[in-house]
């Protein structure tokens, strides 16, 4: 076991410590317009996590456009300012080095849509109701099976 992940996989306490103060410096200096850039001008960009690698070298920030327009430009306009973006966390932050920092486009809103236009399709719903259906069923009959008793 290596002294960054824990069992698993999973990331350590100061990876996810580390990746949450990257992911507020960012979403603060996006959110203040303190990129100079004409075409970031008027869009907002959301920073829903940073992932750490494990030796705290590497950051990769996941963004999103609202609206979710565009995404590929917001990514490749960040990648123009990473030398200054990387300079201001490391001024925000007090780290031993600054991370280097790389940019991709969030999926997490795009998966969770394909997962809810799934549960909405009529074969999910049906499988869905048949439980309910089957718990209506034992209730129905656990309320006839008292009458069988008060007999005795």
């Amino acid at each position: 076991m290596s002294r960054s992940h824990q069992k698993g996989g999973e990331p350590s306490q100061r990876m996810l410590r580390v990746a949450e103060l990257i992911r507020h410096a960012m979403a603060t200096m996006l959110s203040r317009g303190e990129i100079n850039d004409p075409d970031l001008a008027g869009l907002v960009v959301t920073v829903p996590s940073v992932r750490m690698s494990p030796d705290l070298k590497l950051a990769t920030v996941y963004v999103m456009p609202l609206g979710g327009k565009a995404q590929d430009a917001i990514v490749a306009i960040l990648d123009r300012h990473k030398k200054f973006l990387r300079g201001e966390v490391a001024h925000r932050i007090n780290l031993k080095f600054a991370p280097d920092i790389r940019f991709k486009v969030d999926e997490s809103f795009a998966n969770a849509a394909k997962i809810d236009a799934l549960l909405q399709t009529a074969k999910v719903a049906q499988d869905l109701s048949e439980p309910e259906q089957e718990a209506d069923r034992e209730s129905a009959d656990e309320e006839a099976e008292p009458g069988l008793d008060d007999r005795k």
